[in-house]
């Protein structure tokens, strides 16, 4: 596992930030952390990345105990805080150069011109942080986090202040990324979990309340399972709804159905129903209630 959370629980004093946590991430995950203010999200983060301690449980990075191994977690991890601390007057090449002499990278101008392309820096190379929009100096975070090669990407509110165009370049550089690394990020913007992420891992007042791939989190939390089918011809209806698991069927347009199988996965079911009635299946995606939705369901006052 790339990240392994054991029963973490975190105090402020009375205050229980995080409770009894536990999760795991698989290598090359793209996992959106959502709660909340409060709910504990940078909490675990600071955890992962070695800032603060846990008052009781385990974590491993690759494997690497946080508490006796915190400078190979270190190595394995790259981090992005809320609040990007960038030094305002340093040049991009040299700020980067900074950072990079602290991981003691070998043949250090070559990777800073890797990092200045991979996140779109080019243009903006020669300037100050302090003169670059907010927009660059998340790309300037994200290079700095990325520049030692970690294998783990750590994002706290990444694309927090961007307007929508700087948001879509941020995103698309993510999902970049998250195709070679994995990557967990906090967001309030639920799109963004739709949009970037494989799996979401939703956090309440310190517990998880969901942990689950975003389609199936929406099919889940709704209680029921609904497919919106596509077939090539109208389907007999009677025999449709005869199938194993299917309790009603609903006539979204032409030749496409919202069947819903309450808490029943029938894919299989439909395709066999297909192939023995001589149908196509032209299309099958879940119909569940979107994320923000679902998100203020689990996460509204009456939890």
């Amino acid at each position: 596992m790339s990240i392994t959370v054991e029963n973490i629980t975190k105090l402020y004093g009375q205050q229980r930030a995080l409770d009894d946590v536990s999760f795991k991430i698989s290598g090359g995950e793209v996992v959106g952390l959502l709660g909340p203010n409060g709910a504990g999200k940078s909490t675990m983060m600071k955890i992962l990345t070695c800032f603060i301690p846990p008052s009781s449980g385990k974590a491993y990075v690759y494997g690497h105990d946080i508490f006796e191994e915190s400078l190979e977690v270190r190595k394995k991890v790259g981090y992005l805080p809320e609040n990007n601390p960038l030094y305002l007057d340093l040049y991009v090449k040299e700020y980067l150069e900074f950072v990079g002499g602290i991981y003691r990278i070998g043949n250090l101008q070559r990777r800073i011109n890797e990092m200045i392309e991979i996140t779109g820096l080019g243009v903006e190379q020669k300037k100050k942080i302090g003169a670059l929009s907010k927009g660059y100096r998340q790309r300037v975070g994200l290079a700095q986090a990325l520049i030692h090669d970690p294998e783990v990407l750590i994002l706290d509110e990444p694309t927090s202040g961007l307007d929508p165009n700087q948001l879509v370049g941020i995103r698309n550089l993510i999902k970049k990324i998250g195709k070679e690394k994995t990557v967990m990020l906090s967001t309030h913007i639920m799109q963004e979990v739709e949009a970037v992420c494989d799996r979401a891992i939703i956090i309440n007042k310190g517990k998880i309340v969901a942990d689950d791939s975003t389609e199936g989190l929406s099919a889940r939390v709704a209680g029921q399972h609904r497919l919106r089918v596509e077939f090539n011809k109208e389907p007999d209806l009677a025999l449709l709804k005869a199938v194993d698991g299917v309790k009603d069927i609903a006539a979204i347009s032409d030749l496409v159905y919202e069947i819903n199988s309450a808490q029943q996965d029938v894919r299989e079911q439909i395709f066999q129903f297909a192939v023995k009635n001589n149908l196509v299946v032209l299309s099958m995606q879940q119909a569940g209630k979107g994320i923000e939705e679902v998100f203020q369901q689990l996460t509204g006052d009456n939890q």
